[in-house]
């Protein structure tokens, strides 16, 4: 088995989160260029979205997370402090896209999609909340993840170069 030096493990993360971010962009503008918001297009977007949390996640639960306490200080617990408000909209946001999602799954629109039928119309009369609720996750999402990326690289410069 290789094993590989902290600055070589710390430089594969810093590339697997980068390649997160357009992973995320191109998934927004999936489901902004749609003009109808079928099946498959909410497939292909979540294809995009998937891949970005798992690039995001997969390194912060197996390399920065466990060596946290051991560096928590300063830039290190910045970073992990505006991670955890990213991933805490993540799941703000996530509450108003199940709520929507089983709107229009009850209502067959990601089937049989119908112009006339307002998302505002249909499920619960609470649905412009929900919406919001899910835009102000994403948005929340996006600006703490940027926030962290940049203080996740700063620090990353800092200590290896």
């Amino acid at each position: 088995m290789i094993a590989l030096s902290e600055m070589q493990l710390a430089t594969i993360v810093a590339v697997a989160v980068t390649c997160s971010f357009p992973c995320f962009l191109y998934g927004a503008w999936i489901m902004i260029d749609a003009e109808q918001v079928t099946w498959g297009v909410l497939t292909y977007h979540l294809k995009f979205i998937g891949t970005g949390l798992a690039l995001t996640t997969v390194p912060m639960l197996l390399w920065m997370f466990p060596r946290l306490f051991a560096q928590l200080g300063g830039a290190a617990a910045l970073h992990a402090f505006l991670g955890l408000q990213a991933y805490a909209m993540l799941a703000f946001g996530f509450t108003g896209i199940v709520r929507i999602f089983r709107a229009k799954w009850e209502h067959d629109l990601y089937h049989d999609y119908d112009e006339d039928v307002l998302l505002d119309e249909i499920g619960s009369e609470r649905m412009q909340f929900w919406r919001r609720r899910l835009r102000i996750g994403v948005f929340g999402y996006t600006f703490f993840w940027i926030l962290a990326y940049v203080v996740g690289m700063a620090r990353y410069v800092i200590k290896y170069f």
